[in-house]
């Protein structure tokens, strides 16, 4: 039976995220194919899970997906702990403009985007991508979940509020009409082109091209306006497991392919508000017990996987000696759940 457990990246997952990179395909910004980015990333992940972050409040922490008994890297996700500080963080957020006449007695309203910088401070969950094979099973739950227990573990190291990307609507050959429709207009460049410096650069080129006025809604060509707002087909399922933990879609898109932003205060996420603190002690496997998200609530090598757990009266939960092996730690370990389905 497989294992999977996540836990934080190391300098020589390089390999793994070059190829989880190329596999992600266009649209998906925070992987971009690039071999100094990705060196940068797990450098910059490694000085996070130290507590040593480049700047305060400003850590970039990425977990990767490991089968425990192949090794295999099955996917990754992360987490930073404070956007916009380090460089812009620029969307769209939709406005309603409410126009009339009493000459002609003409009365309507309409939807424009307005280029805005207003999420500084905001920690963002993102980069959660799985290979096909890995997909299913709980895997999904189980890279989206520990972003939020890795939260639970640490607080001071992320804002109070918490946001979320989901890559819009592109075509299986880079094609985003959102980006045709709007963008293409003041950068003349194509969707990849703009994709790739986004992740390779300070975002400066955004502002100097960015329009500074407000885009109407209803003068962009029909295929652009569908877009807008909506998430690609592979994140139909991110995207209804971010609203179970409480984020909302509050008009805020992206400003290369229309997608949604959703966001929501740390303290009102579902599984921080679920998860229990526990001691964890050794026993023998129970597959008749609860399905738990189980972490050992530790920073540096913080580890989370699924396990069958034992309630041995409060606060004692046992677990199998595999599930000991895989969170790396000892019988009398303090660590935290997430019981599925609990009463």
């Amino acid at each position: 039976m497989t294992l999977l457990v996540m836990r934080p990246s190391r300098l020589d997952d390089f390999d793994d995220l070059m190829e989880l990179a190329e596999l992600s395909g266009p649209g998906f910004t925070s992987l971009p194919v690039d071999e100094e980015l990705v060196q940068g990333r797990l450098e910059a992940s490694q000085k996070a899970f130290s507590r040593q972050p480049d700047a305060p409040q400003q850590g970039k922490f990425l977990m990767m997906m490991e089968d425990v008994h192949s090794g295999t890297v099955a996917g990754c996700c992360a987490v930073k702990s404070g956007i916009g500080m380090e460089r812009p963080f620029f969307n769209y957020r939709i406005i309603t403009i409410l126009q009339s006449s009493t000459v002609v007695d003409r009365r309507f309203s309409m939807d424009a985007l307005v280029l805005t910088n207003e999420f500084m401070g905001y920690t963002e969950v993102g980069t959660l991508f799985l290979k096909k094979e890995f997909r299913g099973g709980g895997s999904g739950r189980l890279a989206a979940q520990s972003r939020y227990l890795l939260m639970a573990a640490a607080p001071d190291e992320f804002g109070d509020m918490v946001l979320a990307e989901l890559r819009g609507v592109v075509t299986e050959d880079g094609i985003s009409p959102f980006w045709e429709g709007v963008g293409r207009r003041f950068f003349n460049m194509s969707f990849q082109d703009a994709d790739y410096h986004s992740g390779v650069t300070d975002g400066q080129f955004i502002m100097d091209l960015m329009p500074k006025y407000p885009i109407y809604v209803d003068l962009l060509s029909p295929e652009a306006r569908e877009v807008i707002g909506r998430c690609h087909v592979e994140g139909i399922g991110a995207m209804k497991l971010l609203e179970w933990e409480g984020f909302r879609f509050e008009r805020v898109v992206d400003i290369f392919d229309g997608g949604p932003q959703v966001s929501t205060a740390r303290s009102n996420i579902r599984t921080i508000r679920e998860s229990q603190e526990v001691i964890f002690e050794e026993g023998p496997e129970t597959p008749d017990g609860p399905l738990a998200l189980v972490s050992n609530d530790e920073l540096n090598d913080f580890r989370v996987c699924w396990a069958h757990i034992e309630r041995a009266g409060k606060p004692r939960v046992r677990l199998s000696p595999e599930t000991m092996d895989a969170l790396k730690i000892k019988p009398g370990h303090n660590g935290r759940i997430w019981v599925k389905d609990a009463k």
